[in-house]
């Protein structure tokens, strides 16, 4: 089982080198390819493209523990949520979508609205 652990791991590590020596040169393509002739920039190093790619996730990505997560982080409290709403009897059921209908609006009305209003 630790034989297992041990491949999986150096596995991890060449494909993350890999993706960062692809999108290094992916980034040095394009800003080679696209920016000088279009800013008159110049052209830039692999070293640079990473550095960019660095400044990026500093800058638009963060480094996690934040609050505004995605993905897989997430689903626990979906799955919370889900299980809340199945223990729930019919009746709590119809008035928690009646609270959401109008905290959102018509939006989760599922009901087609009449074709005019009779005065």
């Amino acid at each position: 089982m630790k034989k297992f652990w041990i491949k999986k791991g150096l596995m991890i590590l060449v494909f993350g080198i890999a993706a960062i020596l692809v999108f290094g040169l992916v980034v040095m393509g394009l800003w080679n390819a696209i920016l000088p002739a279009v800013l008159g920039v110049k052209a830039i190093t692999f070293i640079q493209a990473l550095g960019i790619l660095l400044l990026s996730k500093i800058l638009f990505g963060g480094f996690g523990g934040g609050r505004h997560r995605t993905g897989w982080r997430n689903k626990g409290k979906w799955m919370e949520m889900k299980d809340k709403f199945a223990g729930m009897t019919p009746e709590e059921r119809e008035k928690f979508k009646a609270e959401w209908k109008n905290k959102c609006g018509s939006r989760w009305n599922t009901q087609t609205p009449s074709a005019s209003p009779e005065p």
